[in-house]
């Protein structure tokens, strides 16, 4: 028996999140299905992060075990032949027998991507959230440089995270926070194509993008930048802003440390 390491990318759209659900269609349900039948036996998943519905990923980490012959670095390709158009393996590999992708620490980086415009682009309707307002693009960059470092950010999750719910706690770490401009000017106006990028050594259910809503309503002068310290001392969800779509949000990479978590370091879960 093998272990073997996928990388794998998704349009999120589609897809009711990763973890397998009965009746819906999902990352983790169709990973299963089309390696079941590449490999000729039942295979289960393990993935790295249980992404939401409709959240993106060009970077998600999954392992399967598999008796196949099928060479392990070629994997991907073969898998690929059986998956649907919104999904894809961009690589594999062997990987220890007892490696797990959620008990090894790692730096998890997210995107979050704005149009600013008065009108939306069509295009790009599926992987961005739309903001007609003006947006002061240096105000959100500098509301997203308060949240480095290590803070309890109670009061940017969800009060129905599991980890809350069991009792964890919410300190985490936050390695680099920005605001980047993938494109100039929105139809009519605007900052056009934002992109807030987070990396981090964890992260709570929803904490991206209530930062991303609550750093968008900074950029339309709702709040202060100095405001998010405040917010991050009151612990308590009320004192941060909306919810941001989750059709804005990407889970662009998980790297790996060598250091292992026990199942009771930080203990994972979704994020949308």
């Amino acid at each position: 028996m093998t272990r073997i390491r996928i990388i794998t990318a998704y349009d999120g759209t589609d897809f009711s999140g990763f973890q397998k659900l009965p009746g819906k269609r999902t990352v983790e349900g169709e990973l299963s299905r089309a390696i079941s039948e590449l490999c000729g036996e039942e295979i289960g998943i393990i993935g790295a992060s249980r992404t939401d519905s409709g959240v993106h990923a060009l970077g998600n980490v999954a392992v399967f075990d598999t008796s196949s012959s099928i060479p392990p670095e070629r994997m991907a390709l073969a898998i690929n032949t059986r998956l649907p158009r919104d999904l894809r393996v961009l690589a594999s590999e062997s990987c220890e027998a007892d490696w797990h992708p959620r008990k090894h620490a790692s730096i998890k980086t997210y995107e979050y991507r704005i149009y600013n415009g008065r009108i939306e682009d069509p295009l790009g309707r599926r992987y961005r959230s739309f903001c007609p307002y003006s947006l002061d693009v240096e105000a959100m960059d500098r509301a997203l440089k308060a949240l480095v470092g290590t803070h309890d950010f109670t009061s940017f999750a969800n009060p129905a995270s599991q980890v809350l719910q069991r009792g964890g706690d919410a300190i985490r770490t936050i390695h680099e926070a920005g605001i980047s401009r993938l494109s100039e000017g929105g139809f009519g106006g605007g900052a056009g194509e934002l992109c807030i990028r987070i990396s981090g050594s964890g992260f709570l259910y929803n904490m991206v993008r209530i930062i991303a809503g609550t750093v968008m309503e900074a950029g339309t002068g709702a709040r202060r930048p100095e405001d998010m310290e405040e917010i991050l001392r009151a612990r308590d969800r009320r004192s941060a802003g909306m919810t941001a779509e989750a059709r804005g949000l990407f889970l662009r990479s998980i790297v790996y440390t060598e250091e292992r978590q026990g199942p009771a370091d930080h203990p994972k879960e979704k994020d949308i």
